[in-house]
């Protein structure tokens, strides 16, 4: 019965459910449209950009940006989030792409939308509070810079036939390639991108994509009609229609429904999936998984606080779920939220996913309409929008401000996410950084972990007691990390007390370690024929001693619920102690 209520718990459709429940019309779906033609506007050569990173023709990310575009946004969690391709994809598909092609691609997505499903389920919607801030920009930041460096061979026209696979070589082989740098290139893809830079300045209500991609296209053609060799989408790209229609570009045709692992390998043939093959791309699949999470609940955070509403964050990963499961069945790769979509779509003046629901809709109607136009469109701009997109996502002067302003730790575990991303993996460098930032957050709270003596501290102790006396305030969590340092001091402090107050009111964790640690202490006090008192416990710590089955034992230990009822006990065995003394006198 629980186990259904949790499942019913999370339900699919929740922001569009929440948004007709609280009052729709026809001026709010009037909004909607104008803010999903915005956005969709924006999602046309960015898909197509994003696709051709991933080393796949760029139809296929139009038609993540049609399907994932309508599907998530209409079952997630979140009122404003724009769904399909982005940048933080590209450096785990285009490994992918050139290994196992375009199969590869949607075989991982329809893995890691099952993992997402399964995230949902587990609800781990809250997965993006126990990532640090400085693990998400260090590996977001390495991102980038990959990004960046593999839209280098485009945006300078270089000539270079392959990419490899390490980042110090695509360096290397960047730099050894600068030397065929093709001037008529470079200047479309400086031309694109300074029009992107400087268009916001302008305040006009278009987005820059439109004007920078239209003035490259047209830079092109000047270019191409004097003479010089332009690589367009339509000189790079061919399409097979099922009817054996040929053409270049990108087909003008609706996304098909075809097995993925039907579809074409890095050499244009099909690929003899066994388990094996399988394997391989499982880790693969969970790092798309655990990133399309982070990113769309990140993006979900972030659309909250410019609106004031709140996103459902289950249903929001069984959105992205749904949608990475079905899209690849039509083609479609990898999708998760965009940051700068889904923000450009709450500016826009989106009222409710609907809006997602247009700017797919859009897509779909520029992959039918604009298809043969879309084929002039130089590589050179494609890789100056996503240079742009690149810095943006970055988050460069957020990045600045934390190298100056951070403690030590969290700068070194932003330089090691960065680090390790560029130079190995993203997910090795999202493990180890939240592995490093929590040896250093256990280690600083270690250390605020304390122990005084407070004998004379009237405030705690109001009566004078005897010199072999001793109380000590523990204050912080005793757990393994600070416990053996605690306890070793109180050894140290108190070795020539014969009795001894352990005063525990500023104890809220007491775990298995400091429960080992305290054992260990009290067995040597013990043996030095210590008496000792342990007073005040709070609630966690006394169920964990009680559970571990510690119990008072006679003219040894004693547990007080208070410091005064300590005190007073105290008082009592020196008067007792006295009286013996003086009867055997």
């Amino acid at each position: 019965m629980s186990h259904r209520l949790h499942l019913h718990s999370i339900r699919p459709f929740s922001a569009l459910r929440e948004t007709f429940q609280e009052g729709y019309g026809l001026a709010d779906l009037y909004r909607d449209i104008m803010a999903g033609i915005t956005v969709g506007i924006i999602a046309i050569p960015l898909s197509m950009a994003l696709a051709i990173a991933s080393g796949i023709p760029p139809q296929y990310g139009l038609y993540t940006a049609i399907i994932a575009g309508i599907l998530i946004p209409l079952t997630g969690g979140s009122r404003y989030s724009i769904s399909g391709p982005t940048a933080a994809f590209v450096v785990i598909l285009y490994p992918v792409a050139q290994q196992f092609g375009l199969s590869g691609l949607l075989i991982a997505s329809l893995m890691a939308g099952m993992m997402l499903i399964i995230m949902a389920v587990s609800r781990l919607g809250r997965l993006i509070e126990y990532i640090p801030e400085p693990v998400t920009l260090g590996f977001t930041s390495g991102i980038a810079v990959v990004i960046a460096t593999l839209q280098m061979k485009d945006f300078l026209g270089l000539h270079l036939e392959e990419m490899p696979e390490k980042y110090i070589d695509k360096v290397a082989a960047l730099s050894h390639a600068l030397p065929t740098l093709t001037l008529s290139e470079f200047a479309i893809g400086a031309t694109t991108l300074l029009v992107l830079i400087l268009w916001p300045r302008l305040r006009i209500p278009v987005p820059g994509h439109l004007p920078a991609v239209a003035i490259g296209v047209i830079l092109s053609l000047v270019l191409t009609s004097t003479g010089a060799d332009i690589q367009t989408i339509g000189s790079r790209f061919s399409y097979e229609l099922l009817d054996g229609t040929v053409g270049q570009g990108i087909p003008p045709a609706l996304p098909e429904f075809n097995w993925p692992w039907l579809q074409p390998g890095p050499d244009g043939e099909l690929i003899d999936w066994d388990f094996h093959k399988l394997a391989e791309l499982m880790p693969i699949a969970f790092s798309i998984a655990m990133l399309g999470a982070i990113e769309s609940l990140l993006c979900a955070v972030v659309l909250d606080g410019m609106s004031g509403t709140r996103h459902h964050s289950n249903v929001e990963l069984m959105g992205q779920g749904i949608g990475n499961l079905i899209t690849p069945w039509f083609g479609g790769i990898t999708a998760t939220a965009a940051i700068a979509r889904s923000a450009a779509n709450y500016r826009a003046g989106a009222k409710s996913p609907i809006a997602g629901v247009i700017h797919g809709l859009v897509v779909l109607a520029s992959l039918l309409i604009l298809a043969p136009w879309l084929a002039y469109i130089p590589m050179a701009s494609m890789a100056a929008m996503l240079l742009m997109v690149a810095w943006n996502m970055s988050e460069a002067p957020k990045v600045v401000e934390l190298l100056k302003k951070a403690p030590t730790g969290d700068i070194l575990v932003l330089l090691t996410c960065f680090s390790l991303t560029v130079m190995i993996d993203m997910v090795v460098a999202i493990s180890f950084g939240i592995i490093l930032a929590s040896i250093l957050f256990m280690r600083d709270i270690a250390q605020m972990t304390r122990v005084t003596d407070v004998s004379d501290n009237r405030k705690h102790v109001p009566e004078t007691l005897p010199a072999d006396w001793g109380v000590y305030k523990i204050s912080g969590p005793l757990f393994f990390a600070a416990a053996d340092r605690i306890f070793s001091e109180i050894l140290e402090i108190s070795k020539d007390k014969r009795h001894i107050v352990l005063y525990m009111d500023a104890v809220p964790i007491l775990d298995a370690g400091g429960l080992s640690s305290l054992n260990h202490f009290l067995d040597e006090k013990f043996q030095a024929n210590t008496f000792v008192i342990i007073a005040d416990l709070q609630f966690q710590p006394l169920k964990n001693i009680a559970k571990a089955g510690l119990k008072p034992i006679d003219q040894k230990l004693v547990f007080t619920p208070t410091l005064a009822e300590a005190v007073e006990l105290a008082s009592a065995k020196v008067i007792s102690d006295n009286t013996t003394q003086q009867a055997v006198v």
